[in-house]
């Protein structure tokens, strides 16, 4: 509809009555509306207003013209309505999608906003792989490693972990932990099987440890993490986790092997009604 601005600004003269109330509704100055009118008269080759010195009164062709503007805006404004009334209701999918260690803090806020909002179906998908926020993957995105720097999405910090090598009690106690990096050799390891994985500390282990040595690789973290709890070579794990399952320390946390995850929504996505209740819910589970 190329004249619709044109179309509008006519209808808020009739409306209105004249062509300052129209000006002060649209925001825009009195000679604005005049070149509306004008612009419209042009294109259809018809007056669409008499002159006369208490305004403008519609013509036939007004007339006519005004009755199709009349039912769109009507039409505009239900739109407005059903969309309003389906952000109050939030119906529908939402897609998050994170890595595999982040799913026992995103679990207990998933579980709050199903309850909140029964009829949202929730898609949560563990993967490494690098969703496409763009294309419309998925509506939510927790990822790991450098911030994200995609002009088209908005990136917020979520969480940050201390990160360091550890080793069960069983393993500590049937091959000893290694002093410095000669004993490296000595000892089996468990780390990713992803060889471009951007996680600073499997960056570490790639340029530290010898290839041969990585005994067990594995795509998922919690395999990673069962794999280092039952003994079967020495890994990364969270500082807490560690902590909790009676874990040996190797080395010990470092600022480079922080893993700072983020939150990323696409700038078209971030504002709507079912995106902005899930960041609300999950905000308050973290």
């Amino acid at each position: 509809m190329n004249h619709w601005n044109e179309i509008r600004t006519a209808y808020h003269v009739v409306r209105l009555g004249t062509v300052s109330a129209a000006a002060d509704a649209l925001g825009v100055h009195r000679a604005t509306v005049i070149r509306h009118i004008d612009t419209l008269e042009a294109e259809l080759g018809e007056k669409i207003f008499q002159r006369h010195s208490r305004g403008y009164t519609p013509t036939e062709v007004g007339q006519d013209l005004l009755r199709v503007a009349q039912a769109t805006d009507e039409q505009f404004s239900q739109l407005v309505g059903r969309t309003k009334g389906r952000a109050k209701e939030l119906s529908g999918e939402l897609v998050v999608t994170s890595l595999e260690f982040l799913a026992q803090n995103l679990l207990p806020a998933l579980n709050a906003f199903q309850v909140k909002y029964p009829k949202v179906v929730i898609r949560y998908i563990t993967s490494d792989r690098v969703f496409k926020m763009e294309y419309g993957e998925a509506h939510i995105a927790i990822r790991a490693g450098p911030k994200p720097q995609n002009p088209d999405n908005i990136v917020q910090p979520f969480i940050q972990s201390e990160t360091g090598l550890y080793a069960s009690r069983v393993y500590a106690k049937r091959n000893g932990i290694p002093k410095s990096p000669a004993d490296y050799p000595n000892h089996n390891f468990v780390g990713s099987d992803n060889p471009n994985s951007g996680a600073p500390f499997f960056v570490w282990m790639r340029e530290n440890i010898p290839q041969d040595r990585l005994f067990l690789r594995t795509n998922s973290q919690r395999i990673l993490d069962q794999a280092i709890i039952s003994g079967a070579g020495i890994g990364f794990m969270r500082e807490n986790d560690a902590r909790m399952n009676g874990l040996v320390q190797v080395l010990a946390p470092r600022k480079e092997w922080q893993n700072v995850s983020w939150l990323v929504t696409h700038v078209d996505l971030h504002r709507t009604a079912k995106v902005q209740a899930f960041l609300a819910v999950l905000k308050q589970h973290i």
